[in-house]
């Protein structure tokens, strides 16, 4: 039930909220909230339907104005109230992302963290909405920029880091002087959305600012890109549904902001330290059983240091713990849900017809798929050239840099990867060469710092969030010229 105490976080999550309600959505379909290790139903909710999404777009149209209006201190004072009150409520936070997103408790907690360091940043925004004087090429005018929110951000988030990617749009942009619409993914209606309402609730967020909207995408997937009052559409998610929205957002002038699907290289040079190949190799695969936009696809070895690295890495992988998300040292817990095993599985099936070779896992038990290692593999096979998004790797050999980065950028992703070589001015050099928005050199692929941009080239995305260029990201820029004395128009009224 819904706390009564004024001061506590609502957790009756069975309704959406629009403009500082709670109410139930209009549609006249349910959708249910299923934890993916046990498959208990968490509870039901009424799904939004488009009259729904367009009231809360006007709900936050007319709350963003008077929002934008607010002196910076009093909104930078709110992310800081919002920071409380995430400390206050990590408990509760950490329980949803575990029974809902199927997090282990270790992922849940570096979520949370990750979060408190994007909020963080959003808390300096404020004060870094500045502007310029320049120069006229008119005698006695004055140029001036004003940098200004934009006004209605909509926010679709994903399923796999839903606190996280979901705080680090909505926190930026009610910083920046925007206000939100949220749709969260339907596996993960309170992490990825209902939960933000809750929290900036009790942290005294003025009514409309935030809306948070639960319903499916084939009712509202479209309305909410289309709608005429967003200017920006913030999407995490696969590749496919991110270019879906890129066209709608085009033909209707939208800026967007899309983070999308990646096939990432590890890359081990034959002159890397193995043992800390490895131990970055295991963790940039099987983090959250590999479900990150980041994680490592495809760990590429040099020839000569192959075989050896099979053998380090197939013993790490073995004494992984997998099962139970809630118990406090599992590492690799359930898939969220069956159709994501089935179509990992499917994949496994088809890489080992076409010659490759399971050394270790392959099996699956519900939602939880035994961490596996898959060799003798080649850039063409399934689990090489798809996005696996599950604890599945695959290993292939290469025969110099040269082949190594022919390899790598062979497909049409290019958001995150790694490389390892003791010569760090090597593996620079061969990072550069790597068509992709971040790359980490002797470490794992899944980084992500609140300062530093974050984003893909090519099929893994359009923009970056984080630091500066998210601001950018989020507002827009005004020309306003001031003319200080009387111009003359000539030749016009001679």
């Amino acid at each position: 039930m819904q706390q009564t105490n004024e001061n506590a976080l609502k957790t009756d999550f069975t309704k959406i909220f629009i403009n500082g309600q709670w109410r139930k959505g209009a549609s006249d379909s349910n959708m249910e909230n299923t934890n993916p290790f046990t498959g208990e139903t968490l509870f039901e909710i009424s799904a939004a339907n488009n009259d729904d999404l367009d009231e809360a777009y006007q709900a936050a149209k007319i709350a963003q104005k008077e929002w934008a209006k607010t002196p910076a201190l009093q909104r930078q004072g709110l992310i800081e109230q919002f920071l409380k009150v995430m400390y206050e409520e990590k408990e509760t936070i950490i329980d949803w992302l575990i029974k809902e997103s199927g997090s282990t408790r270790i992922k849940a907690e570096g979520e949370f963290l990750a979060s408190v360091l994007i909020v963080k940043e959003a808390a300096t925004f404020p004060l870094r909405m500045h502007g310029e004087i320049r120069p006229s090429v008119v005698p006695g005018k004055e140029n001036r920029i004003y940098r200004k929110a934009l006004g209605v951000i909509g926010v679709i988030s994903p399923w796999n880091f839903p606190f996280h990617l979901a705080i680090r749009s909505i926190a930026t942009a009610i910083a920046i002087g925007n206000a939100v619409v949220v749709k969260p993914a339907t596996d993960t209606p309170v992490s990825g959305g209902l939960i933000f309402a809750s929290l900036f609730e009790k942290a005294g967020l003025p009514k409309g600012v935030l809306n948070v909207i639960v319903g499916r995408g084939s009712e509202i997937g479209d309305s909410i890109v289309e709608h005429p009052v967003p200017r920006l559409i913030s999407f995490t998610g696969s590749t496919e549904v991110g270019r879906h929205i890129g066209e709608l957002a085009g033909k209707h002038l939208k800026k967007t902001a899309l983070e999308l699907g990646g096939n990432n290289v590890f890359v081990v040079l034959d002159d890397a330290d193995l043992d800390r190949a490895v131990e970055s190799a295991v963790y940039s695969k099987f983090y959250h059983q590999g479900q990150i936009c980041m994680s490592t696809n495809r760990i590429l070895v040099a020839d000569s240091i192959h075989d050896e690295f099979v053998e380090k890495y197939v013993a790490r992988v073995k004494e992984l713990q997998f099962g139970d998300p809630s118990k406090d040292r599992t590492q690799v817990g359930p898939l969220i849900n069956q159709s994501q095993v089935d179509r990992i599985m499917e994949e496994i099936e088809k890489t080992k017809a076409a010659g490759a070779t399971v050394r270790v896992g392959g099996e699956a038990n519900g939602n939880v798929i035994a961490p596996t290692v898959v060799t003798g593999v080649t850039n063409d096979m399934p689990l090489a050239k798809n996005e696996i998004f599950g604890p599945v790797a695959v290993i292939i050999p290469f025969k110099d840099d040269e082949h190594a980065i022919e390899l790598a950028n062979s497909l049409p992703y290019g958001l995150s990867g790694a490389v390892h070589g003791s010569s760090i001015e090597r593996a620079t050099e061969f990072a550069l060469q790597v068509e992709t928005g971040m790359i980490h050199i002797n470490d794992q692929s899944v980084n992500d710092e609140p300062h530093m941009p974050f984003g893909g080239e090519k099929d893994s995305g359009l923009g970056r969030f984080n630091g500066e260029w998210v601001l950018e990201e989020f507002s827009t820029v005004q020309w306003v010229s001031v003319m200080h004395e009387r111009r003359q128009y000539k030749p016009f009224f001679e």
